[in-house]
């Protein structure tokens, strides 16, 4: 049975959570301390329970919480080595823990532990950051509070930092909380509803001082040339430029991008005033963690000529991946883990918006919005004051913190396709669904395309959220149709890296029943189709210059002849020599083209629940409920060919075992000899 100081504490930390004016995600902790019974003596024990490190307020649950004796949290303090030292606290905090499980303590332990209150909540509204990262921090603290909330100069998360919020909250007993300088704020009570209560009003007094106080045009004058383009305008050039964006970011490792194109980004980036701020980088550690310590800054306006565009996107990249790496070389130590990378986690385009970067979708879509958290800091201290972030001796030491590089080393390890990009055509049923939903499950971010808007949505949806699978519109046989949903994926997630051609449908009739629109058809979706997929796939890729996969469903049928099946198997055989002649042409640019050959695939296919398993069925003189019996039985293996096993087939070929392979078709069909390959 849950402790009621835990549910207390769980739902004061979702509530808090559940509102972006209270704290970022996975940003700030909450605390509770209260007794429970010893199992080893059936003694009560005062114990502390603190959301553990990488925990999100909003959606905290039990297992989340580091569970810590607190006399032996307390008694840390008489063996507390100073300052200097004070890294190896943290190791210490699990010679403290009580029972099994729970999460790994983090930084923060020693605030909750060490403040004589029962009740602690440490969080990061951007109202209270901006406070504390104003010049003149202090005296705005005392201005807006009075005695009620103290100020604690800035000092690096830590011991020392929670021996410092003690001792200022015993000296001033009326105090219901404190401001961080360059971090964030913390409250404290005897109750959770008053230690919720009482981080609301810290909040909320410091939004209504910044509204009362604070000048209208805090970033100054709005720049004409900086102006943001129509919304139309602004996400083809988006559109347009995500994938050298995303390419450059991924010069170190690979990157998913996120788009953020709201106001309060635009805003920011039509004022005289964004230059100088986006310099100045962001404080909180929350937010630089995930931003680094500045972005990079687009200094030419929408209007320029896209190729101008470019050309200074791969200088400004340069010039910002030496200055990162002068900035390294400036703060390392002996004992610094090695730079992580050089590469902007944010790239600001005035007039077009930001586009965050990171090793998976969620995690560019939270930086994206931790830097815009970071505007509404720097726009709150530029109202009052200066802002005036931690410096960047003091970043360099969070950012490669060994402490930082432990957290980093628990992840868990990827999945063979994180960070990868696909598009799969036809993906809202049968093969193409299969294949959508093992990407997926491997990792990839997926495009589900198809004819068919509202299914492919719907089938995007049974992936995940928003973060791992879209639906997009996608008439393969229009070229328009093609480019527009590259354009949705490429605003989706950044790019694309991984194709798989499968949409299609099937004409099965004689030949001299087969008329020619029946013919084009078959060639306009398949045929053609194909052909314009690969080609947006090819540009999409060749810009990121990241090399990638195509993947073509063909069919046994395209080197098999079969009855009655003039116009499917002869589109076949043309999607077939495709993927020789675009391996043979996209091999210099690293992209792979490789094709599958399946036999009939008879349950849970659309194409032959459309009626072609009917009329395949009566070329074969069988029931139709026994077609996929039927295609079995002719096979080596007397195995039915079913949607996941072809999705297997797309996954060994572009899941990083076959990196030396294009030009290849593998037979998917339990071994029909008469198609094999020669």
């Amino acid at each position: 049975m849950t402790n009621p100081v835990v549910s207390e504490l769980l739902q004061r930390s979702n509530a808090l959570g559940a509102d972006p004016r209270n704290t970022n995600y996975a940003g700030g902790n909450t605390s509770a301390a209260g007794t429970d019974t010893d199992p080893v003596t059936g003694q009560p024990v005062e114990l502390l329970w603190v959301k553990g490190s990488g925990g999100d307020l909003g959606t905290l649950t039990e297992p989340g919480l580091a569970v810590l004796r607190l006399d032996r949290l307390r008694a840390l303090v008489d063996v507390y080595p100073g300052v200097d030292r004070e890294d190896e606290m943290v190791a210490a905090f699990d010679f403290c823990l009580h029972g099994r499980g729970g999460a790994a303590p983090s930084i923060d332990t020693a605030m909750h532990g060490l403040v004589r209150a029962a009740h602690v909540d440490h969080l990061h509204p951007d109202s209270g950051i901006a406070l504390a990262t104003a010049a003149d921090g202090e005296e705005l603290t005392r201005r807006c509070f009075g005695d009620r909330v103290v100020w604690v100069p800035w000092r690096r998360p830590g011991f020392q930092l929670g021996l410092d919020i003690a001792a200022l909250a015993e000296a001033n007993p009326q105090a219901i909380g404190a401001v961080l300088g360059g971090h964030g704020i913390t409250a404290w009570a005897d109750t959770s509803e008053q230690c919720g209560a009482n981080s609301l009003e810290i909040i909320r007094t410091a939004e209504a001082f910044l509204a009362e106080h604070g000048r209208p045009d805090p970033f100054g004058a709005r720049l004409p040339e900086f102006e943001p383009l129509p919304e139309t305008e602004r996400r083809a050039r988006a559109a347009a430029l995500l994938p050298l964006l995303r390419g450059l970011a991924s010069t170190d490792k690979p990157q998913v991008g996120h788009l953020t194109d709201t106001d309060v980004v635009l805003d920011f980036l039509a004022s005289a005033e964004h230059p100088r701020l986006a310099a100045l980088g962001t404080s909180c550690p929350d937010h630089f963690l995930r931003t680094k310590v500045r972005p990079m800054v687009l200094d030419l306006p929408p209007t320029a000529p896209l190729e101008q565009v470019t050309e200074r996107l791969r200088e400004l990249h340069e010039a910002y991946r030496a200055d990162y790496a002068a900035y390294y070389e400036r703060h390392a130590e002996p004992g610094s883990p090695a730079m992580r990378g050089a590469d902007p986690a944010i790239v600001l385009l005035p007039g077009v918006g930001m586009v965050s970067f990171g090793a998976n979708k969620q995690t560019a879509r939270v930086a994206g919005e931790f830097y815009v958290n970071a505007i509404n800091v720097m726009r709150g201290a530029e109202s009052v004051s200066t802002y005036a972030p931690i410096d960047e001796v003091e970043k360099f030491r969070i950012e490669y913190w060994s402490l930082e590089e432990a957290k980093l080393a628990r992840m868990p390890k990827p999945k063979p396709l994180a960070s990868r990009v696909a598009l799969v055509t036809g993906a809202a049923s049968g093969i193409g669904k299969a294949i959508a939903e093992r990407l997926a499950a491997e990792g990839a971010c997926v495009v589900v395309a198809d004819l068919d808007l509202a299914k492919a949505q719907e089938a995007a949806a049974g992936i995940g959220s928003a973060d791992v699978a879209v639906g997009v519109a996608a008439d393969v046989s229009d070229a328009a149709a093609v480019a527009a949903a590259f354009a949705d994926a490429v605003l989706a997630f950044g790019g694309v890296d991984l194709v798989v051609n499968n949409a299609g449908l099937s004409i099965s009739k004689p030949l001299l029943e087969t008329t020619e629109r029946d013919w084009d058809l078959q060639h306009d979706v398949m045929a053609k189709g194909s052909f314009l997929v690969s080609r947006e796939a090819a540009r999409v890729m060749i810009e990121q210059g990241l090399g990638g996969d195509v993947v073509y469903i063909s069919s046994k049928n395209s080197v098999f002849a079969g009855p009655n099946n003039i116009a499917y198997s002869a589109v076949k055989a043309d999607q077939a020599h495709q993927v020789r002649l675009l391996a043979a042409e996209l091999g210099e640019h690293g992209i792979r083209v490789n094709g599958i050959n399946p036999d009939g695939v008879v349950r849970g296919s659309g194409i032959f629940a459309g009626g072609w398993g009917a009329k395949r069925a009566a070329v074969y003189g069988v029931p139709e409920e026994e077609l996929g019996a039927y295609y079995a039985q002719r096979t080596l293996l007397k195995r039915e060919v079913l949607p996941e096993h072809v999705a297997d087939a797309v996954f060994a070929l572009t899941g990083g075992e076959l990196t030396r392979t294009t030009g290849l078709h593998v037979p998917v069909d339990s071994g029909v000899a008469a198609a094999f390959l020669r």
